[in-house]
């Protein structure tokens, strides 16, 4: 499977689902461990009231939190068709929920470029 296009739909995969890049590639268990854990970090910044970013021109911070959002993958689309994720700022823990929310977008960037790597045969 050391295939350029073998290589982009695993990095797709990767995003839009995290885990699922490695799990396209039977790496079962490596898939299914990054899939839980970033699952449940961005299930957890929800729940405490962290907030989704969507692309604002107006701050160049907003534009920063809105791409690592995006690594959230299926995650970040399902936020803006089912409006979740609009952050309370009533909650004391939304600052905490909103870095998670960030955290497992930049998370699941890496976990992507990690089954890249093995698809393309950079790395075993």
């Amino acid at each position: 499977m050391k295939t350029k296009s073998a290589a982009y739909l695993t990095i797709f995969l990767g995003w839009l689902i995290p885990g699922l890049g490695h799990i396209f590639q039977k790496k079962y268990w490596r898939g299914i461990i990054f899939f839980t854990c970033i699952s449940l970090m961005a299930l957890l910044g929800i729940i405490m009231g962290g907030k989704i970013y969507s692309f604002q021109t107006e701050n160049p911070l907003t534009i920063l939190a809105f791409l690592s959002d995006l690594g959230n993958g299926l995650f970040f689309i399902l936020s803006k068709k089912f409006a979740f994720g609009i952050g309370n700022l009533k909650n004391v823990t939304f600052e905490i929920g909103t870095a998670y929310l960030a955290g497992a977008g930049l998370l699941n960037y890496l976990v992507a470029l990690d089954a890249f790597d093995i698809a393309s045969g950079r790395k075993k």
